[in-house]
């Protein structure tokens, strides 16, 4: 962007569903694998409640373990195990199979609802495999109450179903997120405007009721109601949500101000230009929307794998069925094996393979100050071959910080910052705090100093132990037609190289006596963050709506491969688009509205914690302590969570491969012949094999 006018220093730079009590579960119920951003904001509380869903299957898991428990107790399997016997009493023949029926009606249809979709969509997934196991098991089992010589199977049913709610709980706990990001940034407007009326006077109004030619007045410390242009006035707005300059930006009349910046130190009367949606916030919010369409459906892992598991049941139960009624012709025994086929074809393993992962996944990532909004989005993280990091507040604190100091023989650097920091000892401007933060830092007390006055648009002058003293940048010098020294014009030469703010100390009125550089100072993590980047093989983009030599100067010190600087909000949505449109998986990391859009584009977007509202709610991962370091150790965490995905995956479906085709009866020549009893046995062991797998992962060396 253009530099705008100096501040009152005179720097002059060298060159931001409420829960249903039966949830849409033939909307879609993978609504809660997508990524939360493909899906239209509007929709999202109908088609995608991540927290209703929870509530729904946390409660349907406990209904059904509590009655689970008599079902079990009472099975004949389970007490030829334990070798007990449940008493008997009028009616206890019934306990297992009304239980059962209950929990089937309670806990298992919606597995059954929610998998009409796949059905419908011609997707076989986990939905299907679930209500395939469950539907066979439920008939087969009632029907075996008035079949002779054959065997019920209510216990598998029940401890199923009961897996299935537990892993679809665990799993809707990990995802739950508020999409507010449009919320976020209505609120960044205020709600009412002082328009000033005919007379001269002001009246409070709605800023509804603004129309273009309005003119509204801006106290200190008050929101820009809507886009306009200053007709009176001097006053600097901060701007950094908006457009990323780190800096507040003088304003005088003519000058143009965005609806949503927040007004600094003077008073200002703005003529409206643009109102509602024509605002550029509002553009903003469009934008965020429009992100959040652009991402398509994800499917899981574990989706895919129950889809094929789902096809090699029906294949090898009909295999069975023929190759058995070859063998003994069509009796109750073909059907067993048929049924049997089918029941263990869904393993428990598979429904806790993923969501064990994401459960600790989502801890493990908490304890190390990265909050998971989306897993979709943190599985994502393991393939990213380009980083994009906002700079202002990102890879830098987004505030002023003295980065260098030069003096001559008149005074050393002790008595520069003792004055210094005493002429500004009552200011709130940015650089007064870096100048003082910088003393204290060094241990200096400032100098008590009188006749303090602020110089607009030139910077300040007091009265240090009876000398008088300016402090302020080129104008100021320029004002009282000094030159600097040699060494004070060389450090000013190069500071100015580097893209820094120049501060002078004149003594006198006659002689310069010391130079600040300042800088928005560069956090010593994201050096080690960016290295640690190029040693994984990833690139490093940064975005910046500050100047051109702002930019290269940061890149440079970084060793960022690629910048785009003096970019608007629009702008910086495009670029994370044009680096995706290369085939890259792009990497978002920001903290202000500007880079809402981006982050919601973005494959990955990953929200600073202590940013503002809008880019916590666009994000996808949260960064508690706005630490870069935290990117590198998400992307080793994300690869490490999907090698337990994928090792449990291994177990879960190995089960398979050697439970089928036992249970199909191929080594029934040699009397070996799974029994659904069994198979809930091996069953039971590839769970606790994949639990102990996942909960592994809690150990996982994050350190750099």
């Amino acid at each position: 962007m253009d530099e705008q006018p100096a501040h009152e220093h005179g720097t002059e730079h060298p060159h931001s569903h409420a829960e249903a009590e039966h949830p849409p579960y033939a909307a879609d119920e993978h609504d809660h694998e997508r990524h939360e951003h493909g899906v239209d904001y509007e929709d999202q509380r109908a088609h995608t409640d991540h927290t209703g869903h929870e509530r729904m299957f946390r409660r349907r898991f406990w209904v059904s373990l509590v009655l689970s428990a008599p079902v079990i107790f009472f099975s004949e399997f389970i007490q030829d195990v334990f070798t007990y016997t449940a008493p008997t009493f009028p009616g206890s023949v019934w306990v297992t199979p009304v239980l059962s029926v209950i929990i089937f009606a309670y806990g298992g249809v919606p597995f059954l609802s929610m998998a009409r979709t796949e059905l419908e969509n011609r997707e076989p997934g986990m939905m299907m495999l679930i209500s395939l196991a469950i539907t066979v098991a439920f008939v087969y089992s009632i029907a075996s109450l008035f079949l002779e010589g054959t065997t019920p199977f209510f216990w598998e049913l029940v401890t199923l179903i009961d897996i299935m709610l537990l892993g679809h709980w665990m799993e809707m706990r990990s995802v739950r997120q508020a999409s507010g990001a449009l919320d976020e940034l209505a609120k960044l407007m205020p709600d009412t405007a002082e328009r000033v009326t005919e007379s001269g006077d002001t009246e409070e109004v709605p800023i509804s009721d603004l129309t273009v030619g309005d003119v509204v007045l801006v106290r200190p410390g008050a929101s820009v109601p809507a886009d306009g242009e200053v007709v009176e006035g001097d006053s600097s707005v901060d701007e950094s949500m908006i457009t990323g300059e780190s800096r507040p930006v003088e304003k005088v009349p003519g000058t143009e101000v965005i609806a949503g910046t927040v007004n600094q130190d003077g008073s200002l009367r703005v003529q409206v230009t643009k109102t509602g949606e024509e605002t550029a916030l509002a553009g903003i919010m469009r934008l965020v929307k429009e992100a959040q369409q652009s991402e398509s459906r994800t499917q899981l892992l574990a989706d895919r794998a129950a889809g094929w598991l789902f096809y090699i049941a029906l294949t090898v139960a009909g295999i069975t069925a023929v190759a058995w009624v070859v063998a003994v012709g069509s009796n109750i025994t073909v059907l067993e094996r048929v049924v049997t086929v089918l029941v263990i074809a869904c393993p428990h393993a598979l429904g806790l393979a993923v969501p064990l992962v994401v459960a600790i996944n989502t801890s493990t990532a908490a304890q190390n100050g990265m909050l998971v909004r989306d897993r979709i989005a943190m599985e994502e993280a393991r393939n990213l071959d380009t980083v994009m990091f906002d700079k202002t507040g990102t890879l830098t604190k987004g505030e002023q910080g003295v980065v260098g100091v030069q003096t001559t023989e008149v005074w050393d650097e002790k008595r520069v910052f003792e004055i210094a920091a005493g002429v500004e000892s009552d200011s709130e401007h940015m650089i007064a705090r870096a100048i003082r933060n910088s003393a204290e830092e060094r241990g200096v007390q400032r100098e008590q100093v009188t006749g303090f006055e602020n110089l607009r648009g030139l910077g300040v002058r007091a009265t240090a132990d009876g000398e008088t003293v300016h402090l302020g940048g080129p104008n100021l010098i320029e004002k009282l037609g000094v030159e600097p020294s040699g060494e004070i014009a060389a450090f000013a030469a190069e500071a100015g190289a580097n893209a820094q703010t120049v501060i002078y100390l004149v003594r006198e009125n006659s002689k310069v006596v010391a130079a600040f550089a300042l800088a928005d100072v560069v956090r010593d993590e994201s050096r080690q963050a960016i290295e640690a980047l190029h040693a994984m093989g990833i690139e490093v983009a940064m975005l910046t709506g500050d100047s051109e030599d702002v930019a290269k100067a940061v890149a440079e010190e970084l060793g960022i491969d690629q910048y785009f600087s003096e970019v608007l909000p629009e702008e910086k949505d495009t670029k994370v688009e044009q680096l995706q449109s290369e085939g890259k998986l792009v990497a978002m990391v920001g903290d202000g509205v500007n880079d809402a859009p981006a982050l919601a584009r973005a494959d990955v977007g990953v929200a600073i914690g202590s940013g503002t509202d809008v880019a916590i709610e666009s994000g996808d991962i949260i960064l508690v302590d706005n630490n870069p370091l935290d990117v590198v150790r998400l992307i080793r965490l994300s690869k490490a969570s999907y090698r337990k995905m994928q090792e449990n995956l291994v177990w879960a479906t190995g089960y398979n491969v050697i439970a089928l085709p036992l249970a199909a009866g191929v080594l029934a020549p040699v009397g070996i012949l799974l029994s659904p009893a069994i198979g809930a046995v091996f069953m039971s062991l590839s769970t606790i094999i994949v639990a102990i797998n996942a909960r592994r992962l809690k150990r996982v060396d994050l350190s750099i």
